[in-house]
């Protein structure tokens, strides 16, 4: 008889105190739930098992990218449809240990172990790195910074399209990916007012892309850096093809060792959130000794929600496990204070918390365009990584749950308090 799906569709949600939302068919192809949802694919008891050893996100990371749990119909519906429901009992603020004790829970609890079969924990897929303390040494950032990026250039072309842009496109009057990316260039480059003759040092330079359009557009001497070997190789490339390269050099090289300062200008597009809490301090102080008296600092950052306990703040597990190792999210008003607290005048933020939704949405449309090839690139459970948390992170962006913002801050001479601006800002001239 096949039944496994009505079964796990009770026992969870006797689990977690809540109706089901989405269809579930088993492995068994049994189904039930709403005929017209989308619908959560079990494929195999070894889902449950990974649920039962690793209760929660981690767990549920683990089933999708080695492909034991998927998803039928639209994801962005299902994911929004899921949020918060799975094990609600176990990660409110009671905790699961207190969850347990309900009498309901530990039977839900019990029948999904005897659904799920041998009691041995699968090991976590290949993809996942093994979490480590959050020092944000040269070495640690460094492999950091490998994981996630250096995983194919071609891979992430089928994404991000032919800009190679890795952060939110600026969507002035909708348009093409690329040229909300060139929109969101321009508009960093005038927030920087970039001149000819000036130099600009680009902090965690991607592919290149704003280190061309700076010297391209605006007549600028760029260095850029980065700590990925894949990005440097493209970028050089790049600036070649461009015929930019007596105006633009490439490191591999940490920030904190660029050592040939002043620059007129910095901009540090989505590279910030690498840095972590207790290193913010430290990269702040830096930015704003190689500034010249008077220079801009454009640090574009995605930020999370404040918490009345800012010390029960814990990483994302499937970030941290599968995306960015150690990435770290901070409160957009705790980087405006790190800024200040490092000498800069803090003198605009912006907000592009919905263009990041957008951008965020094209790109996943991309990977599921060119899905065969970026598999072929890069492996299945890779591209389910980025898929499942491209999709999540629209979500998050749209929901107000974490948000994007451009500082713009200026090393205003203390002697003269100049800073240099316009009276209105937002001009950007």
């Amino acid at each position: 008889m096949q039944d496994a799906a009505p079964r796990l569709k009770s026992l969870v949600e006797q689990l977690t105190g809540a109706p089901f939302p989405l269809r579930i068919r088993a492995w068994d192809g049994s189904q039930a739930g709403p005929p017209g949802a989308p619908a959560l694919v079990v494929r195999n008891r070894r889902a449950l098992r990974r649920l039962l050893w690793k209760p929660g996100e981690l767990g549920l990371a683990r089933a999708w990218v080695s492909g034991d749990l998927g998803i039928e119909g639209d994801l962005y519906t299902a994911l929004d449809l899921m949020a918060g429901l799975v094990w609600e009992r176990g990660e409110d603020a009671r905790g699961l240990g207190e969850a347990l004790r309900d009498p309901g829970v530990r039977a839900a609890v019990r029948g999904l172990v005897r659904l799920a079969g041998p009691p041995l924990p699968p090991a976590p897929p290949a993809e996942e790195t093994r979490r480590r303390r959050h020092l944000h040494t040269r070495r640690s950032d460094r492999r950091a910074i490998s994981h996630h990026y250096d995983v194919g250039n071609d891979f992430y072309a089928i994404v991000l399209g032919p800009s190679m842009v890795y952060s939110c496109a600026y969507w002035e009057d909708g348009g093409t990916l690329e040229t909300a990316q060139r929109d969101k260039l321009e508009l960093v480059s005038r927030k920087l007012a970039l001149r000819p003759g000036q130099r600009l040092l680009d902090v965690g330079c991607g592919w290149g892309a704003m280190a061309v359009h700076a010297a391209r557009e605006h007549g600028v001497s760029v260095v850029g850096v980065t700590l990925s070997q894949e990005q440097a190789a493209h970028a050089r490339k790049r600036v070649a093809e461009e015929g930019l390269t007596d105006r633009v050099e490439i490191r591999v090289q940490d920030y904190r060792d660029v050592a040939d300062g002043p620059f007129e200008a910095i901009s540090s597009i989505g590279m910030a959130e690498h840095v972590g809490a207790e290193r913010y301090r430290e990269y702040a102080e830096v930015l704003h000794r190689l500034l010249r008296p008077g220079g801009r600092l454009l640090n574009h950052q995605i930020g999370r929600r404040p918490r009345r306990d800012e010390s029960a703040y814990d990483i994302d597990a499937f970030i941290d496990a599968y995306v960015f190792p150690d990435g770290e999210l901070a409160p957009v008003g705790t980087t405006v204070t790190q800024l200040e607290r490092a000498g800069f005048e803090v003198r605009d933020v912006e907000s592009l918390r919905e263009h990041y939704a957008l951008t965020l949405r094209r790109w996943v449309a991309n990977l599921e365009a060119d899905w065969t090839r970026a598999v072929r690139l890069t492996g299945p459970g890779r591209a389910r990584v980025w898929r499942l948390y491209m999709a999540a992170s629209a979500l998050a962006f749209e929901q107000n749950r974490i948000g994007v913002n451009q500082v713009l801050a200026v090393k205003t001479p203390e002697a003269t308090g100049v800073s240099g601006l316009p009276l209105r800002s937002r001009t950007w001239t």
